[in-house]
């Protein structure tokens, strides 16, 4: 079941319904209940993994509380990360580790063995491990206070908005929100509406419709130009945000429908002047849990300068193999890092070359260069992301600097017809006006009483009707599911 099928358009306002109309002590088992329905509604058999890592993270945290000795603890937060981190490492990384060991022995004995197993990977297991980790360390810590209620922790971790693809939420946000028994409320359905139909937009009318030039490149790299990779690249950096944004922006919409507000995981990334900066925009709730749950436990920056690039280097090594169990990932994952440390180490030259130059810190030109530059350094990473295999990669990266090809023939095969060029800047304006609107606040959606309202509705009809005529080659799936 997917956000943008005809199953989750019967299934989300029956559950809307029985939460408002059902008892308070009833609701959460009917959330609960529901929750797991639509994890099972992807393959039932890989309920009892969700079942395994919520009861783990449960027992131990209830034994950390319980228990004065630090060594009690300690063997506890162990067993919860060799569980629920075994889990995931099994089932997402066995066979990427046994394919690299599998060459490296070839390599060696010039023999090559098979031995990958048939797996399935479990959707949103990356998202809901993260989230029992992160619960079983904040009680570790102190910072939380163990759960009693199985049931309503058991909600925690698979609440089914978020379950698939996040945002991976903290105990301290989300736990206390589901205590409680939400009343209806016009103004959260009306923030909710207009999350969940700028999120519909952003998938249907703009993240499905750009696949079509993507996939033209980066599915037959023998038939591509340099140009093509350049268009292809920016075009896969907009899909992939208005397709992982957009999944987002639906779930914090139901979710709020409901009473419960999910953390915000994105703000407007392509913004930034920075590197550092886009990762503080960027798929929010996992750069953070990073930072709160490996960056700082290393030492972050409060250490030799050495130590604090390395640190950088790893936890965006550990975003690559998060993100997927393949060696284009964690690629991805080090160009980010090396990214980072190539700000930290020009950061005090910079600045002195500025003064030197007179030119201010908050010059417009320059704010725009530093944009730009963020962004096309965003583009060139996602290359490594969104390639096929090495050998993908390999002529995708030929072709941008050795061969742009012609560039009207390159339009041409990529299906990029002038219609299609004005769709898409249309859109792109759009989802900025729905990101300016967003980002301002709920107050945006709720005062000035008839202009906003009639500006609403008026952006309503052309996110319906975008939807209608783009949803008529079926529904696709979100590709964060497959993380």
């Amino acid at each position: 079941m997917t956000f943008n099928s005809l199953q989750f358009l019967i299934f989300f306002p029956i559950v809307v319904a029985l939460y408002f109309l059902l008892p308070k002590k009833i609701t959460k088992y009917m959330l609960l209940v529901s929750s797991y329905y639509f994890y099972l509604a992807w393959n039932y058999k890989l309920i009892g993994l969700i079942l395994f890592t919520t009861v783990v993270s449960y027992v131990s945290a209830r034994i950390i509380e319980k228990n004065e000795s630090k060594k009690v603890k300690k063997a506890c937060i162990v067993v919860t990360l060799v569980a629920c981190l075994g889990v995931l490492f099994f089932f997402k990384y066995y066979n990427f580790m046994a394919d690299s060991a599998s060459f490296l022995w070839g390599l060696v004995s010039g023999i090559q063995n098979d031995w990958t197993l048939n797996l399935v990977l479990p959707v949103g297991i990356s998202f809901y491990t993260f989230q029992t980790l992160s619960y079983a360390i904040d009680v570790y810590r102190g910072q939380e206070k163990a759960e009693h209620d199985f049931f309503l922790y058991a909600l925690y971790v698979s609440f089914f908005p978020q379950l698939v693809a996040g945002p991976i939420e903290r105990p301290g946000n989300l736990i206390p929100q589901l205590k409680e028994k939400h009343k209806f409320n016009p103004s959260d359905v009306k923030i909710g509406l207009w999350m969940m139909a700028s999120g519909f937009f952003k998938k249907i009318a703009v993240a499905d419709f750009l696949a079509m030039f993507v996939n033209s490149v980066f599915n037959a790299a023998e038939d591509a130009t340099g140009f093509g990779v350049l268009i292809a690249s920016i075009f896969f950096t907009i899909q992939i945000y208005c397709d992982f944004s957009g999944y987002t922006d639906i779930a914090i919409g139901c979710a709020r429908i409901m009473g419960i507000k999910l953390m915000k995981n994105f703000d407007m990334p392509f913004l930034s002047k920075s590197i550092k900066e886009f990762w503080g925009r960027w798929h929010i709730s996992l750069s953070s849990w990073l930072r709160d749950y490996l960056y700082f436990p290393l030492g972050g920056s409060r250490c030799s300068k050495p130590r604090h690039l390395l640190n950088i280097l790893i936890v965006f090594l550990a975003s690559g193999l998060w993100h997927g169990a393949a060696w284009t990932f964690v690629i991805w994952g080090a160009l980010h890092g090396i990214y980072r440390i190539i700000e930290e180490l020009l950061r005090n030259p910079s600045s002195k070359l500025r003064q030197k130059l007179g030119i201010k810190e908050n010059s417009k030109v320059l704010g725009a260069a530093k944009t730009a530059g963020t962004f096309l350094l965003v583009c060139f990473a996602f290359i490594f992301f969104r390639a096929n295999s090495f050998d993908d990669l390999a002529k995708l990266l030929s072709l941008l600097f050795t061969s742009w090809g012609s560039i009207p023939g390159t339009l041409e095969s990529m299906g990029l017809t002038a219609s299609a060029i004005i769709y898409f800047v249309v859109a792109i304006a759009l989802i900025t006006a729905i990101d300016f609107t967003t980002k301002r606040g709920e107050e945006s959606l709720e005062e000035n009483g008839s202009a906003k309202i009639a500006a609403s509705v008026c952006l309503w009809a052309v996110i319906i009707a975008w939807m209608l005529l783009n949803s008529v080659g079926g529904a696709s799936t979100f590709i964060y599911f497959q993380f």
